[in-house]
């Protein structure tokens, strides 16, 4: 195999819950664009549809699974046996913050931490095993977390926190589950999307948060799907159990350092 050919995924198989748009569908399009046919969830069709059509604008075939993702993996993945016959990548993106509000966290209720772990950490460990109980030929398992999930992470503590028990749980299960089945995760920094921009909602608010990455600039879907592509392939095989920071040099003390740099 040449070196660039270990970057192809010709006749694979993918799952990406959360695809119906943003990073979920970037990562969609990316894994189509590099030879995978691929199975999409997202709860509102109409999103999946848009993406749907990408993933045959490059040639590869694909499934929508229009529904609320929790508790029905096990659905999802045997849909995608009975079309495709076989998943060789499965990809955790599904994930956000299902309420506006900002607040710390011991003023937030407890149905509302629940609701977070269960949409952020619980849905990517039913998908993980939905996926490992059918990759009979090994595959490679990756679960979209976050740099807040790195760090202490005020305001979005349930969000952090769930994230934080993703990046652990990526690790274990890349020791449980291998040498046949590779497990890793990724942590994109401020990406462009449509959430992005509704919760950012002006312009010179992205130049404040582009102010912070030392490159300089937000990220794009694409950013993110190039990183997916790199650990669904052949070219990352003696890579398991890491987590990937996507984020244009923006850690937190990244952030702290750029602080004291315009104070001086």
């Amino acid at each position: 195999m040449g070196f660039m050919e270990q970057f192809h995924l010709d006749g694979k198989v993918a799952v990406v819950t959360g695809s119906g748009q943003g990073i979920g569908r970037g990562i969609a399009w990316g894994l189509a664009d590099a030879g995978c046919d691929v199975a999409l969830n997202a709860r509102r069709e109409k999103d999946l549809e848009e993406t749907a059509r990408g993933v045959r604008e490059r040639g590869r075939k694909e499934l929508i699974f229009a529904s609320d993702i929790r508790d029905r993996s096990e659905e999802l993945a045997d849909l995608a046996i009975e079309k495709f016959g076989r998943i060789d990548i499965w990809v955790n993106n599904v994930g956000g913050s299902d309420e506006k509000n900002t607040r710390t966290l011991v003023n937030t209720p407890d149905e509302i931490f629940r609701s977070q772990l269960e949409l952020n950490l619980t849905t990517a460990f039913q998908g993980a095993k939905a996926a490992a109980k059918r990759m009979e030929d090994g595959g490679s398992i990756i679960n979209i977390a976050s740099g807040a999930g790195m760090r202490g992470s005020p305001y979005t503590g349930p969000y952090a926190a769930a994230k934080a028990g993703m990046l652990n749980m990526t690790e274990t299960l890349a020791i449980e589950l291998a040498p046949e089945i590779r497990v890793n995760a990724v942590s994109p920094g401020p990406v462009v999307t449509e959430a992005f921009d509704k919760v950012l909602g002006a312009a010179d608010a992205e130049e404040q948060i582009a102010a912070t990455i030392p490159l300089g600039f937000l990220g794009t879907p694409d950013d993110i799907a190039h990183t997916v592509v790199y650990l669904s392939s052949p070219a990352s095989r003696w890579v398991t159990g890491r987590n990937i920071l996507v984020a244009g040099g923006r850690t937190h003390r990244a952030y702290q350092y750029q602080q004291r740099l315009e104070e001086e």
